[in-house]
């Protein structure tokens, strides 16, 4: 069926199909008064300014990082904006506002109650299978209502607007709701390609919302010197990237369940500087993988014990956990019985029919289901892997024993709005996805959303994933209204301040880190020198076997495999350990490991006969400085960047230490030429000496000088000094062990003569670097680093 297209003009169009409400045009086929500035600025530009405007929006999301992760092959894919916005009409708005505040207060009310005193099941409102079967109903929180505190201050709520044009909602979204950073990202870009007309639309801005929520959590915090958490699942989480970035925005503390554990009753950060206390996190993970002690126990990343936090009043959880019970399916069938209880009055925005079969009477309604109604889950899915419900089941279930389990939806056929396509407007069906937070005056409500735009027009495939695409949302304001920005303001005053206590975790990966990438330029140089003696077409010598000996060892070639396959393994390893801290380093630098991924990805797809393998090398080992500079050049030199350049350090020390030493065991000719070339010192020996190789002057310049940047000596040094400004380390105290033995390898470098550089003493250099790494980590990344405020607990 071909999509149906819209003209660009201020005027009429063809009228839309009768079947859905078209937020664009009127029944008669004008364009709505609200939409017009935007047909008249679209109608005014010609093809090539829009698409360039549209292209400044892109990479604009391009260059910020912006990506999804699909959840079916884990790959991450570019955020799919559509354009233009969608624009809601200021009156509608106030009225939409109202609705949803209501429905707010509502849904905190019942789920203090379900979490309570459970009147709604005691007086019938609620059947009570609905509660007691409900995988969201946590019973190590049972009675977490009686506290009096909020158990919800960030909830969203997904709308659609039916033919009639009412509004009616789709879901509640209280357990971990997603969008919110997507929504400000989305402003941001098209602003981008909208910025006149956002301006004298007045467009309400989405900074006041979060800065009115980021000042209840800190208020809620009250700690001095402690930051609100954002608990994150990881990396490997579809949303991560909206975690990361709204944890910047909002200078909150990224965490995973690793980074926490509770001491007492207490929950606490393990940072490089020890343990530090954390009062209130904003949690983005799934309620049973938060504690594996009392909750789903095979979850790998929750934090043992952080029920008992929350039951001891020592942690405040932004949803509390079991806050997913007001996502139950089911519960929209009796909502407006259980509004009227509970704030004495019917919902303005009710939910879409909803028939629970677990009622006396439905079975004969399952049975013979009218037209227009579908069949759902009753209650939400288990924790766990497991496979989704298919509608055959699910119809099974609805004519047995587990009708229970099922509910009747009939949900009225979605709006539609103008989205370019193909260089025109196509009419597609849309969700809006509306955040609201909780402040100390009652629920506050983002001025805008998250729209979501179906992929086709029969609104089939609505979820990101699913290839559905991000539609800003505006809401057009008072003339008068004043910018408001999370910055602070100029007339205020500024004082530098430090960042706060690095988390364990982000150090140890951007120690890896560093090792990683540094392991990755060791493997490609080595290879990249057999492929250049082999084009040379030199009889093989022995440094030739210690060099691919080295190889193998790094996992390069074993077996007599294509060493692509392990070169690529080696550039994986680093891109996976990079996606894991990705918000600590540059997009730039970013884009770099991701390309050398993509480059080894394509060479291991070709036949070796139709590889250039020296370019190949020469084109990843290029791009390995290009990283190296922007780390160099654009980190921050603070906690993080000092734990990854020992990674670094001690890395190249090891491996030229390993190099060296087995080219000098292996002997022959060759030797002194291989180390001038691992250590790229060629050109600078050459201006420095002679054309002829001797072996002091080689061992000199590439392991002994500390002026060579590529030398054992001046990875000493460097790593000494990168020791000394770690936190624990202070001018005047006792060494800590790793320090201690780092001050006696650069002594034994610095008074080392060329004679004394034996393969024995270099396998005692390249010892003496791993050694260092184990004490390093054993002080900062154990389970409970040392550090003041773990010790307090034990005065």
């Amino acid at each position: 069926m071909p999509s149906e297209t819209i003209p660009i003009e201020a005027g009429k169009a063809a009228a839309p199909p009768a079947a859905r409400y078209d937020e664009m045009r009127a029944a008669d086929g004008s364009v709505r008064p609200h939409y017009r500035p935007l047909t008249e600025a679209l109608a005014g530009w010609s093809e090539a300014e829009r698409e360039t405007r549209f292209r400044a929006a892109r990479q604009y999301l391009g260059e910020a990082g912006v990506f999804y992760r699909s959840g079916t092959d884990g790959g991450e894919r570019l955020w799919p904006i559509a354009f233009p916005p969608v624009v809601i009409e200021a009156e509608e708005w106030r009225r939409l506002e109202a609705g949803l505040r209501q429905r707010a207060v509502y849904l905190e009310r019942l789920l203090t109650d379900l979490y309570g005193e459970r009147r709604m099941v005691r007086e019938g409102h609620l059947p009570g299978l609905l509660l007691a079967g409900n995988p969201e109903f946590l019973r190590p929180l049972a009675d977490q209502g009686r506290t009096g505190r909020p158990l919800i201050r960030f909830i969203a709520v997904d709308l659609g607007r039916g033919p009639d044009g009412r509004w009616y909602v789709i879901g509640d979204r209280t357990q971990a709701p997603s969008g919110s950073g997507f929504a400000l990202e989305n402003r941001v870009a098209t602003s981008r390609a909208f910025p006149d007309l956002a301006r004298s639309l007045h467009v309400r801005r989405l900074a006041g919302f979060f800065g009115r929520f980021r000042e209840t959590l800190n208020e809620l915090n009250g700690t001095e010197g402690a930051r609100v958490g954002l608990l994150t699942p990881g990396p490997l989480n579809e949303t991560y990237f909206e975690h990361s970035y709204l944890a910047r925005y909002l200078g909150f503390h990224l965490l995973e369940g690793g980074d926490l554990v509770v001491r007492g009753d207490e929950a606490k950060i393990r940072t490089v500087d020890g343990l530090r206390p954390v009062r209130v996190l904003w949690r983005r993970l799934d309620a049973d993988y938060a504690d594996p002690l009392e909750l789903y126990s095979r979850s790998r990343i929750g934090t043992p014990g952080l029920v008992r936090a929350i039951r001891a009043g020592k942690l405040e959880l932004v949803n509390a956990l079991g806050s997913g019970l007001l996502e139950t399916p089911a519960f929209a069938a009796f909502e407006q019985g259980m509004a009227r209880a509970l704030i004495g009055e019917p919902l303005q925005l009710a939910s879409a029919e909803t028939r629970w079969l677990g009622e006396p009477g439905a079975q004969g309604f399952a049975h013979a289901l009218p037209p227009g109604w579908r069949l759902a889950r009753a209650l939400p899915a288990p924790s766990g892997p497991g496979a989704p419900i298919s509608a055959e089941d699910l119809a099974e279930r609805a004519k047995g024993r587990g009708r229970a389990d099922v509910v009747a939806l009939r949900q009225p056929p979605l709006s539609t709005v103008p989205v370019f396509g193909e260089g025109e407007l196509e009419s597609r069906p849309v969700t809006l996805r509306v955040f609201l937070a909780r402040g100390p005056d009652g629920w506050d409500v983002m001025p805008g959303g998250f729209a979501r735009a179906a992929h086709d027009e029969r609104g089939d495939a609505l979820a990101i994933a699913a290839g559905g695409r991000s539609v800003d949302v505006w809401i057009a304001g008072e003339a008068d209204e004043r910018p408001v920005s999370l910055l602070a303001s100029p007339e205020a005053g500024y004082h530098r301040r430090l960042p706060g206590s690095l988390p364990a975790r982000a150090a140890d990966n951007l120690f890896w880190l560093g090792r990683y990438v540094e392991r990755l330029e060791v493997a490609f140089r080595h290879w990249r020198a057999a492929i250049e003696r082999a084009e040379a077409g030199e009889d093989p010598a022995p440094v030739d076997e210690a060099r691919i000996n080295l190889l193998r060892v790094a996992g390069v070639g074993l077996g007599g495999a294509d060493p692509i396959h392990g070169l690529k393994e080696l550039a994986d390893s680093a891109f996976h350990l990079a996606s894991r801290i990705r918000d600590r380093f540059s997009p730039d630098a970013w884009r770099v490991l991701a390309e050398i991924a993509e480059v080894t990805a394509e060479a291991m797809r070709l036949p070796p006969r139709e590889r250039d393998d020296a370019l190949l090398a020469g084109r990843v080992l290029t791009r390995l400085a290009g990283f190296a500079g922007l780390v160099q050049e654009n980190m921050y030199r603070f906690t993080g960047w000092r734990f990854h350049e020992c990674g670094r350090r001690l890395e190249r020390l090891s491996a030229t230490a390993e190099a060296a030493g087995a080219f000098m065991a292996a002997g022959g000719d060759g030797v002194f030429e291989a180390l001038l070339e691992f250590t790229d010192s060629r050109m600078t020996y050459r201006r420095r000496f002679s054309v002829q190789l001797g072996s002091s002057t080689v061992i000199d310049l590439a392991l002994l000088d500390p002026l060579n940047p590529r030398s054992l000596a001046f990875q000493a040094r460097a790593l000494e000094a990168a020791l000394a400004e770690l936190p624990g380390n202070l001018m005047g105290e006792s060494l800590d062990p790793a320090s201690r033995r780092t001050a006696r390898l650069q002594v034994r470098l610095r008074t080392a003569q060329p004679g004394e550089v034996t393969p024995a003493f270099l396998r005692r250099v390249a010892r003496d670097g791993y050694e260092i790494s184990d004490l390093l980590s054993q002080r900062y990344f154990a389970l409970a680093p040392r550090g003041e405020a773990e010790r307090s607990d034990t005065e």
